[in-house]
Order: structure tokens, then C-alpha cells, then sequence
């Protein structure tokens, strides 16, 4: 081969190549598109744990896509008011937020069920009918009618039953108490007297203090300690039967969340499972120490009696079976968990609750 024809030859080769790396370019940019999304939270920076979740979101998704899908979280009220955020995503204003479902039962009770309703799952039962069960499909199914789409990204695990001004002996004792209670709780505990507030966390310590509501619960001894409550209630009931294991959830508009790209859906998906797991991890060691100060301070903690439980839980059963006859959505995805919940903890009176019965009875005994 003489030399000009090899030149000839290598300029085409390198043509070619350069025309490749030309075309590789703009294939690699579409599938890896620059986004920035804005997610609003419904919980205010000082609360660490609950609005962690949404800052544990962002840091994973720009991890897993090299930066080019960047969420910028917003606490509750710089961009709308905490109980709006998913109001907020419906209309395209931003479009995601870290909240509780259950936040907007005004618009149809079958939100509740997206978080907790009286008397359903812990939160081991909430994953596994969420992840394995039909809780996800189910749920997405209803949000999707209000625009939304909803992934898992937070619990709590088992609430604290609240803050009282006033020791609650009795069914009777719960008339005419003014408490902040979210989610179809106050439609239960109504039917024994109390008159159910909605009210954002940011805002529970003033209205308590000033008297404009009687009790308050929130989430747990954490977070409750942050926000000063043994300040201005002495008494501290438990549990929360309302919410045995609620979820927080990102919700993103169902249009931005069509138009991501697979990859992009992925990595939003795992950051949020990721968050899901963490909040509940730093409750159960967080929780602990906080349960200590509150006690050391003057609260005094106390079970609900039996007597109450039962009550309301038979108010529950009213509630859903109500809810049940008008609400083909709620009937729906409410028996689904229904009978997830009854097979669920036929298992599990024989492996978790045998075994923490065990450990915690040699933790009384001081054995451990």
C-alpha cells in the first residue's frame, strides 16, 4: 500500500471515529438530561428525622445520576404551607413534596390509608403490604386520579398517643377536649367526645400554650422533646393507636414523573426506599434517650386503659364501615389491607411479639 493511499484510508478511519464521538454525545446527554426538580416538605428543618427524609432523597438521586437530576428541598412554608404540599404537586407548582397522605382526608378518606388509620398496621406490616402485598399498586391507582404519584419514604414506627393538660381515666374524660389529631383518627375519637383539630406541626406548641386546643399528639418522644410539648402538657399517653406504622410519602405529579427517564425513575425510587429505612432507624435510636429527658423533666406517662382502646376501637369499625358504604376507593383498598393485616399478625403473634415479650420482660427484670 503506497503512503497516499494509507493517508487517504486513515483520513476516512478518522473521520469516521470523530463522527462517532460527535453522534455519542447528544445520545448520551438525552438519556442523562440536566433536571431540577423542587420538593416541598410538610415538616419544618428543625424536625431532623421527618424532613431529613427529603434532604436523604436529594443526596442519593444526585449521587446515583452524577448530578444531573438535582432535588431542591423546601421546608414547610417557603413554598406553600405544610398541609398544601400535596395540593401543591397536583397543580404543577413543584413538582414533588415529602408529607403524609393522611393529611388530606378533606378530599377523600381514602388518603388515610396512604399513611395510617386506627387500629392497622405496625410498621413491619406496613413495608411488607406496601413492597410485597398490594398496597402500592392499589394506592397509586387512587392517587393517580388527583395527578399524583406516590412512593414510600418514611415511618415512624408506633406514635405516642399525645399530649393531655388533663389525666384521661375514663371514655368519659375525652369529652370536649379540643386535640389536634390527623387522619381518620379524629373521626374516631369524635364519636367519643373529642373535637378533632388539623393542625400542622410547626403550629401545635403556640395553640397549645395558649389553650386554643387541650392535647396534641404528633409523632414520638424525638421529636416531641424538640418541640418543647412537656412545656405545656404534663401528661403523656401512649400508644397511638392510630398509627401503628405510618408512612411519610414523596409524591411527585404524574406527568413529571411519566416524562423522567427510566434511570432517573430508578434512582428516585431507590433514594426514596433508602429514606424509608433510615427515618425508621434513627427513631428506634433516637427515641430512647429522648423518652429519658421527657420523664426526668415532669411528664408524667401513661397507658391508654383498656377501656378506651376497646372503645375506640369499636368506634373504628363505625368509621370504616360507614366510609365502606359511600367510598368504593377506600372499601376497596381498606379490605385489601384488611385481610393482608389478619394473615400478618397470625404470623406474627408467634415470632416478633413471643420474642419481645421474652427480651422485654428480662429488660424489666434487668437482666439485659
Amino acid at each position: 500500500m503506497d503512503r497516499r493511499s494509507f493517508f487517504k484510508k486513515a483520513a476516512v478511519t478518522g473521520a469516521g471515529a470523530a463522527a462517532a464521538t460527535v453522534l455519542a454525545a447528544p445520545a448520551i446527554a438525552q438519556t442523562n438530561p440536566k433536571i431540577t426538580w423542587r420538593l416541598t416538605s410538610s415538616f419544618p428543618k428543625s424536625l431532623d428525622t421527618i424532613y431529613g427524609g427529603a434532604e436523604d432523597i436529594a443526596k442519593h438521586v444526585a449521587a446515583a445520576t452524577d448530578g444531573n437530576f438535582t432535588i431542591q428541598p423546601f421546608a414547610a412554608g417557603e413554598i406553600v404551607p405544610g398541609l398544601q404540599a400535596a395540593d401543591a404537586v397536583s397543580a404543577g407548582t413543584v413538582e414533588m413534596c415529602h408529607t403524609c397522605s393522611y393529611y388530606y382526608v378533606g378530599k377523600d378518606p381514602t388518603f388515610a390509608i396512604g399513611t395510617a388509620i386506627p387500629f392497622g398496621l405496625n410498621a413491619r406490616l406496613t413495608n411488607s403490604w406496601f413492597y410485597e402485598g398490594n398496597g402500592n399498586k392499589l394506592l397509586n391507582e387512587f392517587y393517580a386520579k388527583h395527578g399524583l404519584y406516590g412512593m414510600i419514604a418514611g415511618n415512624t414506627g408506633a406514635q405516642m398517643g399525645g399530649w393531655f393538660r388533663k389525666e384521661i381515666n375514663t371514655v368519659d374524660d375525652f369529652k370536649g377536649v379540643k386535640m389536634r389529631i390527623a387522619g381518620l383518627a379524629g373521626r374516631v375519637v369524635e364519636k367519643l367526645g373529642v373535637v378533632p383539630q388539623q393542625i400542622a406541626g410547626g403550629d401545635i406548641y403556640p395553640a397549645l400554650e395558649k389553650g386554643t386546643i387541650d392535647a396534641a399528639e404528633w409523632v414520638g418522644p424525638y421529636d416531641d422533646h424538640k418541640l418543647g410539648f412537656y412545656k405545656v402538657a404534663k401528661y403523656y399517653y401512649y400508644p397511638a393507636f392510630w398509627e401503628g406504622g405510618p408512612v411519610i410519602h414523596a409524591f411527585t405529579n404524574l406527568e413529571k414523573w411519566n416524562a423522567l427517564p427510566k434511570s432517573y425513575q430508578a434512582a428516585l425510587t431507590d433514594a426514596c426506599a433508602f429514606a424509608n429505612t433510615s427515618m425508621m432507624a434513627k427513631y428506634d435510636a433516637k427515641n430512647p434517650t429522648a423518652i429519658k429527658q421527657i420523664v426526668s423533666q415532669g411528664t408524667t406517662l401513661r397507658p391508654f386503659s383498656q377501656q378506651i382502646l376497646e372503645a375506640c376501637y369499636n368506634a373504628s369499625q363505625e368509621v370504616y364501615k360507614d366510609i365502606s358504604s359511600k367510598n368504593a376507593d377506600f372499601k376497596k383498598i381498606y379490605d385489601d389491607q384488611v385481610a393482608f393485616k389478619k394473615e400478618g399478625y397470625l404470623w406474627m403473634q408467634l415470632s416478633e411479639y413471643t420474642f419481645d415479650t421474652f427480651m422485654m420482660i428480662q429488660q424489666r427484670n434487668g437482666k439485659l
